[in-house]
């Protein structure tokens, strides 16, 4: 007999455990204290307001910004009036260096021609084709963890590698000569920079003012971008036939109208763009994932009995990555709780009304996901874990954008079919073989770059369950 855990609310043991979150601040910081936040981590810039208000207008240095968080709002930003909208300079200061002019960062034609481009690789059934590797990738893990028991592993660390491996197989059809930690490395050290970058664009620095870690940042870009270009150009050199990965149909690509195919250049911005968002969103999801897990081993419990009555006992396969809900619904609530990307950041390219609130050409306008994820009025206790919230009736009473991990609209993340098959299927291989315990005591720091990490990474000790 089948079991339901997707029904099932499962009953709380002991205190509730007090889980990592940003304290915001009661009242608006002021210019010096409000810089030197964004600085350390952006989110503790927000103030309390914006976790319990509909909409909250904030000015720094004469420049004023609207934060919207009710539902209606963003659905204006995001999709009724999303022509109205660009990729805001921050983000493009942040990360076009790096991205160059790919999805991530393009607008207009050029980002609707890469994103015909991309789309393909990411259909349903193209999706179900990658489900082997994410599961052999998840295999590789959860044997090299048990066959240490008893180890602490910085569960952070080994997500972003096992995702990486994930992408280099099904993006780049397998890995050649590229190496895997210092991509992971470049990355890192890259995003570090961003933090400056969003604090100098405030101040109206120009792009070219140095800051702390800008020369390690530079290095970082330049190999990532060089190591990608290189492999477009093997790509090329060597031929696409029979390949099924994402850098044969960039190099295939052309534009319907103009018959513009992408250069070396083009293909390396955006494989750059997937294989940072795609191996480090995920990475992040599951990371958190397992940190509530292992506050509580409930739900644990239940994925591990849910994977067992799907798969009857024998390994998990591609068909039982669609029929594990509850595994489904705690990636869902990790990604609530802790969002892998906790804002969105748009500029107003024309005037236009927001439901009665006039937004003037030029104006930045913040999505902070982060704070609508656990915003008073939009969720009963949001403070509290409960995957039981994404279980089909709730999803169906909740306003659809009340819940923003993928972002919504045009722009919605084209790799959210791949990003939630990835997840279900490593939480569900490690899960039913592993226990993951979080070092007595240790309080995760979160910290915004870019995407939302745990500073100090997320050490755990791991047995066999």
């Amino acid at each position: 007999m089948t079991a339901h855990p997707s029904h099932v609310r499962p009953a709380p043991e002991g205190p509730r455990p007090v889980l990592a979150r940003i304290t915001p601040p009661a009242r608006p910081l002021g210019p010096w204290r409000f810089l030197r936040a964004l600085m350390r981590n952006p989110l503790e810039a927000w103030p309390e307001t914006i976790y319990r208000e509909p909409h909250y207008i904030s000015a720094f240095l004469g420049n004023s910004s609207l934060f919207v968080m009710a539902p209606n709002l963003i659905r204006r930003v995001m999709v009724d009036e999303a022509d109205a909208f660009e990729k805001s300079e921050v983000l493009r200061r942040a990360l076009s260096p790096a991205l160059g002019d790919a999805i991530l960062t393009a607008d207009g034609a050029r980002w609707r021609w890469q994103r015909r481009a991309a789309a393909p690789i990411f259909r349903a059934e193209r999706i179900r084709s990658f489900v082997p590797a994410m599961i052999a990738a998840a295999e590789r893990t959860r044997d090299a963890l048990a066959a240490a028991p008893g180890t602490e592993i910085d569960i952070a660390r080994t997500m972003m590698r096992t995702t990486f491996e994930i992408i280099v197989e099904t993006m780049l059809s397998g890995p050649g000569p590229i190496d895997a930690a210092r991509v992971e490395r470049g990355i890192t050290d890259y995003l570090e920079s961003t933090s400056w970058v969003i604090a100098l664009t405030l101040l109206r620095a120009p792009a070219w003012m140095p800051f702390p870690g800008r020369a390690r940042a530079e290095r970082a870009k330049m190999y990532l971008r060089d190591e990608l270009v290189r492999l477009a150009a093997e790509g090329r050199r060597t031929g696409t036939e029979g390949r099924n990965d994402l850098m044969s149909l960039l190099l295939a690509a052309r534009d319907p109208e103009t018959g513009q195919a992408m250069d070396d250049r083009d293909v390396a911005d955006n494989l750059l763009t997937f294989v940072t968002a795609g191996h480090e969103t995920t990475a992040l999801a599951l990371t958190w994932a397992f940190y509530l897990l292992s506050h509580h081993p409930e739900s644990e419990a239940l994925i591990a009995a849910e994977v067992e009555a799907t798969t009857g006992g024998g390994p998990l396969r591609p068909e039982h990555v669609d029929a594990l809900p509850y595994t489904r619904q705690v990636i869902l609530e990790a990604m609530r709780l802790y969002p892998p990307v906790p804002v969105v950041v748009r500029a107003a390219i024309r005037d236009v009304d927001l439901d009665g609130i006039a937004v003037t050409a030029g104006t930045p306008i913040t999505i902070p996901i982060y704070a609508v994820h656990r915003h008073a009025t939009l969720w009963d206790e949001p403070e509290r874990f409960d995957p039981a919230r994404f279980a089909p009736d709730a999803v169906k009473a909740r306003d659809r954008y009340a819940y923003l991990p993928f972002a919504a609209g045009p722009r919605i993340c084209i790799g959210m079919g791949f990003a939630l098959s990835e997840a279900v299927a490593i939480l569900a291989v490690l899960v039913r073989a592993l226990r993951f315990s979080l070092r007595p005591g240790y309080q995760p720091e979160l910290k915004q770059r870019i995407t939302l990490r745990p500073a100090e990474g997320m050490p755990m000790r791991v047995t066999l369950r």
